[in-house]
């Protein structure tokens, strides 16, 4: 820094003015930059104005002298309050910076292009509208989304999410500062949340209909199981009952989920863990006709676990059809015409865009009237498999129980024969698709555990592996249109483990019974999200899996670009980072923008 002196001629009269300035280099060459006014300087002689400027750009600097001088003092007060206080500039160019690039570095790196793309679908869908018309206040309606994002990106648990919302660019993207965000308000909001389910599942349902032009003619209906860890005391649908997770150690809740022919949920139910499937279908049907507000001429696509006599009532009471998969008892009515070679008809099953690894496999199907019902006798080569697999795998467990059984009473460890009894008929439960091929019998008198099989039974059964039979009262519908419909209920399978696996929604550690049914309705919501995706890649063409795409995007990021100055001030220019080829390409097809958030420019003192 030096002093420099300038002249203005005013009226006649010469006025002196004296500037502390520093050199500083431009694109344009060396300038000096003035720092502040020093007035006349007067009664100071020239020789002293280079010591006076170094005082000056000491106290400037921050340093202290052991005896302070009143006039540098009251010199440096003069320049102080202009040069510490920042500038925000959110201009978007046209300036130029000279930096030292040395000291340039990036800070609050977060990540941002999976909770971009799922903010992105959020609005596509108006989720926001719909809260808000649910009576939801802004707060808990960004509570939900986050929360939604989190069981869509990086599931974790409401003790574990603050500190998720604050490792990536939501703050950013929402304009919300998450920093002293806690679990209590999650746990809250979840209370909010719970007595809007049906009014929220009601208006999102009308929007994706419009929103992708969906059929809403064809409903997909069945139940999975998702278990706690925990006793769950407090919580009166936490049961024991058939666990699909392989889990019957573990309570658990039966969840019934409805999608369209696209795959998108149009209601979804928490029932008692214990709850058997044929019980709910009543329930559940009037739940979607209350959420979509269609009363009677679908089609309800339902599986074996349904298909008794009253189910089918409850369908036709309703105004609906009914495509429906018939219990494997009721093909040996069939017999003779599953085993006469002719009038069979070859469908050819190709892979489903969802699913490109799997195999293209032949089914025969034949038609059969019964009455006002069409029965539709199916044969796959791939289901012939899986049936032997299936009876091989029980039937050597049967007959290694009957073993270890046959063992312990020929040494004497288990006399008492109604014991023996018992434990015979615990393995015909446990083993009912084969123990009817086996007669077991207890001889007091050996005593001995024996069994016999019965070969006619078991190469009747045999001759069905990869045979089942559907049912439907749609008289319209062809051969083949009525095995493709009910093949669609896979996309319901599909659904439960996108929501088991990525989305987490198992296991359960919440105990109170309102907060696992809202819990599991933001699973529901996220794969409301998730769909919508993968829906618009399909559309494109292109079968990928969320999975995959969160993956890639999880180099997008939000950061802080740090530009220290050679001015003495630092540009702190908060955006997010350049993306990159394959970011761009879904983005595209998503048909949303690449830029997170827009630049912002901060200027501070260094």
């Amino acid at each position: 820094m030096f002093i420099k002196r300038t002249t203005r001629q005013v009226g006649g009269k010469t006025y002196v003015n004296h500037l502390l300035v520093e050199s500083i280099t431009t694109p344009q060459g060396p300038r000096h930059r003035t720092i502040c006014s020093l007035g006349s300087l007067a009664p100071a002689p020239e020789d002293e104005w280079r010591g006076l400027a170094r005082k000056l750009s000491a106290a400037l600097g921050g340093q202290t002298t052991l005896v302070p001088d009143p006039a540098v003092e009251a010199l440096a007060e003069r320049t102080r309050p202009a040069r510490r206080r920042p500038r925000r500039v959110r201009a978007a160019g046209g300036d130029a910076v000279a930096v030292h690039t040395d000291r340039v570095r990036v800070e609050d790196v977060r990540e941002a292009g999976p909770v971009h793309v799922g903010h992105q679908l959020w609005h596509a869908l108006m989720l926001d509208p719909i809260l808000a018309e649910a009576g939801l206040s802004a707060r808990a309606r960004r509570l939900t989304e986050v929360m939604t994002l989190n069981r869509l990106v990086s599931p974790a648990s409401e003790h574990a999410m603050p500190d998720w919302i604050r490792r990536t660019a939501l703050s950013d993207i929402l304009g919300t500062d998450f920093a002293t965000l806690a679990d209590d308000a999650l746990y809250r909001n979840l209370d909010r949340l719970h007595p809007q389910r049906a009014r929220i599942e009601q208006g999102l349902a009308a929007r994706e209909r419009t929103l992708f032009n969906l059929d809403d003619t064809i409903y997909l209906y069945d139940l999975t199981s998702t278990y706690f860890e925990g006793q769950c005391p407090h919580n009166p649908q936490a049961k024991r009952g058939y666990s699909r997770d392989h889990r019957p150690d573990c309570k658990q809740v039966v969840v019934g989920l409805v999608l369209d022919r696209e795959g998108f949920p149009k209601a979804h139910e928490v029932f008692d863990g214990n709850r058997q499937d044929r019980t709910t279908l009543d329930e559940m049907l009037e739940a979607l006709e209350q959420r979509t507000g269609r009363r009677g001429g679908a089609t309800v696509v339902i599986d074996r676990g349904m298909a008794f006599a009253e189910n089918l009532a409850q369908i036709r009471a309703r105004g609906h059809h009914y495509i429906v998969a018939g219990r494997p008892a009721e093909r040996h009515e069939h017999l003779e015409a599953f085993e006469d070679a002719s009038g069979w008809t070859e469908i050819l099953r190709t892979p489903s865009p969802r699913n490109p690894e799997q195999k293209k496999t032949r089914v025969f199907v034949k038609r059969a009237a019964r009455g006002d019902e069409v029965h539709l006798l199916c044969r796959s080569d791939g289901r012939r498999e899986k049936d032997q697999a299936i009876r091989d795998t029980h039937e050597q467990r049967l007959l290694r129980d009957l073993t270890k059984l046959q063992a312990r009473v020929t040494r004497g460890q288990l006399r008492d024969p109604a014991k023996i009894h018992e434990v015979l008929g615990r393995l015909k439960e446990r083993y009912p698709r084969v123990a009817r091929y086996y007669t077991a019998a207890y001889d007091a008198a050996v005593p001995a555990v024996t069994w016999t099989l019965n070969t006619e039974l078991k190469a009747r059964a045999e001759h069905l592996d990869g045979a089942y039979l559907l049912r439907t009262d749609r008289q319209d519908l062809s051969d083949e249109e009525i095995w493709r419909l009910y093949i669609l209920l896979t996309r319901v399978e599909a659904a439960f483990r996108a929501m088991k696996s990525p989305l987490m929604e198992r296991p359960i550690f919440h105990h109170l019974e309102h907060r696992v049914q809202t819990h599991i309705f933001l699973c529901v919501l996220a794969y409301h999200l998730l769909v919508a995706i993968e829906k618009r890649f399909l559309d494109q063409g292109v079968h990928t899996s969320w999975a995959t795409l969160r993956e890639q995007l999880s180099t997008h990021h939000v950061v802080t670009v740090v530009l220290p100055s050679t001015n003495g001030q630092t540009l702190r220019i908060r955006r997010s980072s350049t993306p990159e080829a394959i970011h761009r390409e879904i983005y595209r097809t998503l048909q949303i923008s690449p830029e997170v958030i827009k630049p912002v420019r901060t200027w501070t003192r260094a």
